[in-house]
């Protein structure tokens, strides 16, 4: 299956075969969007940005050096750049106040306190995750919302087990810095 999807990248590189690339695409695209959806919390929008990866992918995929790193690697790191980016935006930003003031409207004031209170709580998770290294991110969020055992983290990530220990304890102590700086 390795020398497939290398076959694949090669057509795709040399003369844009768009049958590879729905291969290509279908092989990752379930584990991108699972991926995606464990840094935004939002379904329509981890499909949005799942397709938008995707297209960057295609896009610059004659840079991509299978000497340098795996296609899955490769892959993971556009997807990771990209949410990265989406926090930036003010698209996120917008979006942020407009579910607040859309809560408002809907809830009575209890409800609409607690709702925004959630709200702020989960965005403030994402915008902590969003500054601490993405490996680190990857690893935190595999153990915490995957529940993968540090071993199996180890082996998909192809990196000794000592290495994600130590990536998972600073990942979380940068995060738990970050809350705390931010519910001061």
């Amino acid at each position: 299956m390795f020398d497939l999807e290398k076959r694949w990248i090669r057509r795709i590189q040399n003369n844009g075969h768009e049958a590879s690339a729905n291969k290509l695409i279908h092989k990752y695209y379930k584990e991108i969007f699972a991926y995606t959806y464990k840094q935004l919390f939002d379904q329509q929008l981890a499909m949005d940005l799942t397709q938008e990866i995707f297209i960057r992918t295609l896009q610059t995929i004659a840079l991509f050096d299978e000497n340098k790193a795996s296609f899955r690697t490769w892959l993971y790191r556009i997807a990771s750049n990209h949410c990265t980016d989406y926090f930036r935006s003010k698209a996120f930003q917008t979006a942020k106040h407009m579910d607040i003031v859309e809560q408002v409207e809907v809830s009575g004031e209890d409800a609409v306190l607690k709702e925004i209170l959630h709200k702020q709580q989960q965005h403030d998770i994402q915008q902590a995750l969003a500054t601490v290294d993405d490996l680190e991110r990857q690893i935190v969020l595999g153990k915490l919302v995957d529940n993968l055992k540090f071993q199996q983290l180890a082996d998909d990530l192809h990196m000794p087990l000592s290495t994600v220990k130590t990536k998972y304890y600073k990942g979380l102590k940068q995060l738990k810095q970050k809350l705390e700086v931010d519910y001061k």
